[in-house]
């Protein structure tokens, strides 16, 4: 019997450590660093760092673009620091927040030779982590007796490429019956991702038949829309008006998927929001932070979906990727059925980004 940790798990505890400020260390064939997310990083740990050699900063191509720096790896950019250069610098280069107060930072200097993959991984993990994607990586050798001394992370490029790119397997914990106000038959199911990762439910309206298409919808969390209100976008609107269309023809099956902010999670939307009262429009904004327009993974609302006994459905969307990416994951959709609220004054000019950029089809 081995206590060791399983790549997942070693996964999960460097993203809480990348959250918490602790560096971890990755491997790869071309040589090993210390990762540190500059979002977490402190003024002391950023002077150990130093210690070990001098860092080079890993920023997102979409993010590189803001800045008018060449990304000569193509999905990203190997900045080097300027001597002297401190915390505020590398958050600077890392937050747009200041951008349009202070848009002169360069002319930045980015690597041209030698492998990225370190740099890669490490802006992998940190987006995983719901964090900035900018990691500050110190090169290092004794990876693993440097790992060993300082009770760091240590994860290899080889195990970690696989596990980031998997999904992971979902296991249903417990499911309950709870009245709704759209439908007294209401049922609850909570699955909980094998790497640690966050829960995800199934609100099962009524009995649906699992011989025939089934009404979905594929909601993800939204903390201001589903809960505060929002009149900025149309998901609040559009959760209850989905529950509703399911409890009046009697069945239908609502997931509700924890990938906050197009997957970007709670705080890096609220950076984008703030970029938005700046003026950008949505997928804007999201880029100039460094990530793609959507960063979820619908893969997951299949998986559930089968977990659940359907292999067909009739899918409440405006979003032709997600009847993509059903039938990509095996599961036939048999009808698009649109959903079309919760349009305001404040969100008409995000839903006409989403139809121009996003192809949706308003």
């Amino acid at each position: 019997m081995s206590l060791a940790l399983s790549i997942a798990e070693r996964l999960t505890r460097a993203r809480g450590d990348l959250r918490m400020g602790v560096p971890v260390v990755l491997t790869g064939a071309g040589g090993a660093a210390l990762v540190a997310a500059v979002e977490t990083l402190d003024g002391a740990r950023l002077a150990d760092l130093r210690g070990f050699g001098a860092p080079v900063l890993a920023i997102t191509a979409r993010r590189a673009e803001t800045l008018k720096a060449r990304a000569y790896d193509g999905d990203l950019a190997r900045v080097v620091p300027p001597p002297g250069a401190g915390l505020d610098w590398l958050r600077a280069v890392a937050d747009p927040a200041d951008d349009l107060r202070t848009p002169m930072k360069g002319p930045l200097h980015t690597l041209r030779e030698g492998p990225a993959d370190l740099a890669r991984a490490a802006l992998a993990l940190a987006k995983s982590a719901h964090l900035l994607p900018a990691a500050l990586l110190v090169p290092v050798d004794n990876a693993l007796t440097l790992a060993g001394t300082h009770g760091l992370t240590l994860l290899s490029l080889d195990e970690i490429g696989p596990a980031l790119a998997a999904l992971p397997p979902m296991d249903e914990v417990v499911s309950a019956r709870v009245p709704l106000v759209a439908a007294a038959a209401g049922r609850v199911h909570v699955f909980r991702p094998e790497d640690g990762g966050e829960e995800h439910y199934a609100i099962e309206i009524g009995r649906p038949d699992r011989s025939k298409p089934v009404l979905a919808r594929l909601h993800s969390a939204c903390f201001t829309g589903d809960v505060l209100g929002s009149l900025k976008c149309d998901c609040g609107p559009q959760l209850r008006a989905a529950l509703a269309q399911m409890g009046e023809e009697g069945a239908g099956v609502l997931l509700y998927l924890n990938q906050e902010g197009r997957g970007i999670g709670l705080a890096n939307k609220m950076r984008a929001y703030s970029l938005q009262d700046q003026g950008f429009d949505t997928v804007e904004a999201n880029h100039r932070l460094g990530f793609e327009d959507d960063e979820r993974d619908f893969r997951i609302g299949a998986q559930i979906l089968r977990k659940l006994g359907f292999s067909s459905v009739r899918l409440l969307t405006n979003n032709p990727k997600k009847l993509a990416m059903m039938e990509g994951c095996g599961l036939h959709v048999t009808e698009r059925v649109p959903l079309r609220v919760g349009e305001t004054a404040e969100n008409r000019a995000y839903l006409a980004t989403k139809a121009a950029k996003s192809g949706h089809l308003l």
